[in-house]
């Protein structure tokens, strides 16, 4: 009898996380792997968001801070949000957090109860289920495709809809593919959500700036709706500052002060040298963030082309984040040296074991018929990558 509470027992452990370790061990026995598994940009966070650390150190920001963060930081916070997405959040509406995904378990565990609903569009992000799974809720998948660029349509959303729904969680940019709403899609989600007051919905936008049509548009900017949105975002993506854990949620005060009262109880305040390293970011201009967004679409447009010129890849070309999730179900059935590939998690397997390259099978991403590969790495990187994936599938028989 295990010891464990049933929490954990039914939890899954992060994919992502999974193959990443997988490629680590393999690396550690000599072989050349060039992992795509993870969402991490290859970029080094931006100098003057490093010295605002060194110098925080200096001047002995070492003591803890309010759980929610700095005032300042809340302050830039609501400024970012009012100047780049013309939503307007006074700083008492934004709680500070050891990472989006915190802010995300944050706003989750503050308004879902046993056995109420959440909506998530699929592909998703690997963590929205497992932490609805927390909080004791229940899932409710609206399944999208390629062919429809994987977004989901008003009337798909009206349909899921039930009496017990609470919540919708999505992002846009989307993790894991790339696809980006529209305002007028935006619009169309919204004018649901009116006739149903009883539905909060999560807007994650951690990868607003890594965008590469229109500018990036939110849900909460429609008035009739605003007050039930809780926008998720951080640092990681567009300041490339993964390991400096930090990231924020803004919603209405209730909601607020709750996720305050959550976090204090939990982690407290995120680290004190972060917070300050977030205030620079924010008040030092986004040329870096642009450089990168740059760098990103013209990875996303080589690698476009090489996944293109692989036989049995069903791919389209993202707006957004830097993933790729090509439909992989030619492959299903087919083996190489008596091993038969059923499923894209086993296929991504075969990738690493065959081809020295770890992607991500999209079984965790809710997609059962693709894998997700990262293109945060180095143009040569890529290319060798790509040159491996159709070398291991022409293997495929």
């Amino acid at each position: 009898m295990s010891i464990l509470s049933n929490r954990i027992n039914n939890l899954t452990e992060s994919q992502t996380m999974k193959m990443n370790k997988l490629a680590r061990e393999l690396a550690a026995k000599g072989v050349d792997v060039i992992s795509l598994s993870l969402g991490e940009p290859d970029f080094h966070t931006p100098g003057h968001i490093k010295e605002a650390a060194k110098q925080a150190m200096d001047e002995n920001y070492t003591y803890y801070t309010p759980v929610a963060g700095y005032p300042d930081l809340r302050k830039a916070v609501a400024h970012k949000l009012s100047e780049e997405n013309h939503l307007d959040y006074d700083a008492s509406q934004i709680v500070v957090s050891t990472g989006a995904k915190q802010a995300l378990a944050n706003a989750v565990l503050c308004l879902v109860n046993p056995g109420e609903e959440v909506i998530i569009p699929t592909p998703y992000w690997v963590s929205y289920s497992e932490i609805v799974k927390l909080a004791e809720g229940k899932s409710v998948f609206i399944n999208t495709t390629v062919e429809q660029n994987f977004k989901i349509t008003p009337q798909q959303l009206e349909e899921a809809i039930t009496p017990l729904t609470k919540l919708f969680m999505f992002s846009s940019p989307c993790n894991p593919t790339g696809s980006v709403y529209s305002k007028a899609e935006l619009q169309g989600l919204a004018e649901v959500f009116e006739r149903y007051p009883q539905i909060y919905i999560i807007s994650d936008e951690i990868y607003e700036h890594i965008n590469f049509v229109d500018s990036h548009e939110s849900i909460a900017q429609f008035d009739a709706i605003k007050e039930r949105v809780i926008v998720i975002n951080g640092f990681s993506k567009a300041y490339a500052m993964t390991g400096w854990r930090i990231g924020y949620s803004a919603s209405n005060k209730e909601l607020a002060t709750a996720i305050d009262k959550l976090q204090g109880q939990i982690t407290s305040a995120t680290c004190s040298i972060t917070q300050r390293a977030g205030v620079a970011a924010y008040s030092g201009g986004l040329e870096s963030v642009l450089q990168m967004r740059d760098a990103f679409k013209r990875r996303r447009d080589l690698v476009y082309g090489l996944l293109k010129d692989i036989d049995g890849l069903k791919v389209n070309l993202p707006d957004g984040a830097f993933y790729f999730f090509p439909d992989v179900t030619s492959y299903f059935g087919k083996s190489y040296n008596g091993k038969v590939i059923n499923d894209a998690d086993e296929l991504s397997l075969f990738l690493l074991e065959e081809g020295h390259v770890a992607v991500v099978g999209g079984d965790s991403f809710g997609d059962r018929k693709s894998i997700r590969l990262s293109y945060a790495a180095a143009d040569e990187k890529l290319i060798e990558a790509m040159n491996r994936i159709k070398g291991a599938l022409a293997k495929l028989q």
